[in-house]
């Protein structure tokens, strides 16, 4: 497909605990690399966030988007688009959210408590999406594998910060479930990022606001994942080691076959 290259996934020391890179530092980078723009998606409260947890509210949220602002600031001076996004946890499940602004943060400083089904649903009302984090990763600070089948709008099937084998398992799965697989580098540090490590989107349309990529994925319009070709050689999927369940917003399925999807 030609044309237009995002990354997705991208951390700042400023809003994520963490991030290594400053969001200065990213807009140069992705433009000598032929992307067309980035979206910033810190960590937010409920996971490993850099700014304050308490305190008057306006100044944590202008805290969390320190790294965006810088971001933003630093690819206006060289005509390279930035984007805000958020990475929301749950209980190791992360969605990354697009769309929203700080307007919507700072109507809304009950966000925090919003189960998954209140978040989804706030962000398509304000004409956003939610695309499920590379749900197969497995790590040490995941307890269980949450697998959601509605409320999100796609799925980070690839992910260049997984082990190949969960990309493999998400490219399957988001094809079972008949949503856009999105890709991201998941990047934190510039200097761990080479060529093989980039990841990101190509979309057949121009993006020139988060709400505009968010109405592209909830379209269903044509998304391709971007990542070094060779990632999945040799790196079939394989069933989790960790507990794993599938969820309904809040309720989880019972008898659900991943297996089959799978394999």
């Amino acid at each position: 497909m030609k044309g237009y290259l995002y990354e997705t996934h991208l951390h700042t020391c400023q809003g994520s605990a963490c991030g290594v890179s400053e969001g200065k530092e990213y807009p140069v980078f992705y433009q000598d690399m032929g992307y067309d723009g980035i979206f910033v998606t810190d960590h937010f409260f409920q996971g490993n966030c850099a700014a304050p947890r308490t305190g008057p509210w306006e100044a944590r949220v202008d805290a969390y988007m320190r790294g965006y602002f810088d971001a933003l600031e630093a690819g206006e001076k060289i005509g390279f688009k930035v984007f805000f996004g958020i990475e929301q946890n749950y209980e190791g499940d992360e969605y990354l959210l697009y769309g929203l602004d700080r307007a919507f943060l700072l109507a809304h400083p009950d966000i925090e408590s919003w189960p998954r089904t209140r978040l989804f649903h706030e962000v398509r009302a304000y004409g956003g999406c939610a695309v499920q984090a590379h749900p197969f990763r497995d790590r040490g600070y995941i307890r269980r594998l949450h697998l959601q089948l509605s409320g999100v709008d796609g799925v980070e099937a690839v992910n260049t910060a997984n082990h190949p084998w969960e990309d493999a398992c998400g490219l399957r799965y988001t094809r079972h479930l008949g949503l856009p697989a999105t890709c991201g580098s998941d990047v934190h540090n510039l200097e761990t990022m080479t060529p093989e490590r980039l990841g990101g989107v190509r979309l057949e349309e121009e993006m020139l606001s988060g709400r505009d990529y968010a109405a592209y994925i909830r379209a269903r319009k044509p998304v391709e994942p971007v990542y070094c070709a060779s990632r999945l050689d040799g790196n079939p999927p394989r069933m989790p080691e960790k507990p794993y369940a599938a969820y309904d917003g809040e309720n989880e399925i019972q008898n659900f076959d991943l297996e089959s999807i799978l394999f």
